[in-house]
């Protein structure tokens, strides 16, 4: 056969792999540049700050309602709920703010029911809990270039629902993080071990669709929901890695430290990772935004050349 006859075949795989290099780079490419427009780390801060807001008055809340069902349980397993919370607030509060504040409160709240503590600690925590998934929804609406296009009480009612929402996923997903496969398989009885295999799966399955939802739903016209699933994915990994050297670092450098910012340790890395998470969304989101602008979707298209003409 002649070279001539040679040459096609040959050079087709080398132009699928130039293309594919090339897709590959133009997303790198609007990727870095969305997230360095748009502020990705200023956003992710604000969005940290907002979620670490959110937490007292959530635990708070939680506290308040404690009482309706301490008649459950026995005098002694309330004694050690209420005894392992003061140690643990022992650990990122001082002995005065323990001693004058959450000792007097838990003892309260252990007493009977306050329906006032948990009305109040809800609305502030979902004020601040959904100003933070806000950051979030107004950032993902900008970077795919329809900033406005939704109104401002919209956009704050669908930050309180993706906020309801992103509690109840992390009621289902955050306990089985914490306790892992070998506790879980402790307390399953022997025929249940095959369910130990689909352990890690369903939560990564839990965590993207949650996410992919976030960014579907945060785009205010109507998209593909299978097209943020890289957004979605790249931020899982993002989260995960950042989670492990965020751990690894304050293992190392924490552990055994005796400095007096001791009581401040745990807020501070709790709003580091917090703040990782919010990184990790927003470049997730950038990612969908350069997946749109490189495959554009029709009706994202549509709605920007719309408002270009108005």
């Amino acid at each position: 056969m002649p070279p001539s006859e040679n040459q096609p075949s040959e050079a087709a795989p080398d132009d699928r792999l130039h293309r594919a290099l090339d897709t590959l780079w133009r997303l790198v490419v609007t990727t870095v540049s969305s997230c360095l427009r748009h502020r990705v780390t200023g956003l992710a801060a604000e969005a940290a700050f907002f979620a670490v807001l959110s937490v007292p008055p959530l635990i708070f809340a939680l506290a308040g309602a404690i009482g309706y069902v301490t008649d459950q349980f026995s005098p002694a397993q309330v004694t050690d709920v209420r005894a392992a919370l003061i140690d643990l607030s022992r650990r990122a509060l001082t002995e005065t703010a323990v001693n004058r504040i959450i000792i007097p409160t838990l003892d309260d709240v252990l007493r009977g029911g306050r329906f006032d503590v948990i009305s109040l600690g809800f609305v502030l925590a979902l004020w601040s809990g959904s100003r933070a998934l806000n950051v979030f929804v107004d950032t993902i609406t900008i970077m795919h270039g329809l900033g406005g296009h939704r109104g401002i009480i919209k956009t704050r009612a669908l930050s309180f629902g993706l906020y309801v929402l992103a509690m109840v996923t992390g009621v289902l997903s955050i306990p089985l993080v914490v306790a892992g496969p070998g506790l879980v398989d402790d307390w399953l009885p022997p025929s249940f071990d095959f369910v130990l295999h689909f352990y890690w799966p369903v939560v990564v399955v839990i965590c993207v669709c949650f996410l992919a939802t976030l960014y579907h739903v945060s785009v205010p016209v109507r998209t593909n929901w299978s097209f943020n699933l890289p957004g979605a994915t790249f931020s899982l990994v993002v989260w995960v890695l950042g989670s492990y050297v965020l751990r690894a670092i304050l293992t190392v450098t924490a552990a055994d430290s005796k400095s007096i910012y001791g009581p401040l340790a745990a807020p501070i890395a709790v709003l580091i990772w917090l703040y990782l998470v919010s990184i990790a969304v927003l470049i997730g989101a950038a990612v969908n935004a350069a997946f749109d602008t490189v495959f554009p979707q029709t009706t994202t298209t549509t709605a920007r050349l719309t408002r270009s003409v108005d």
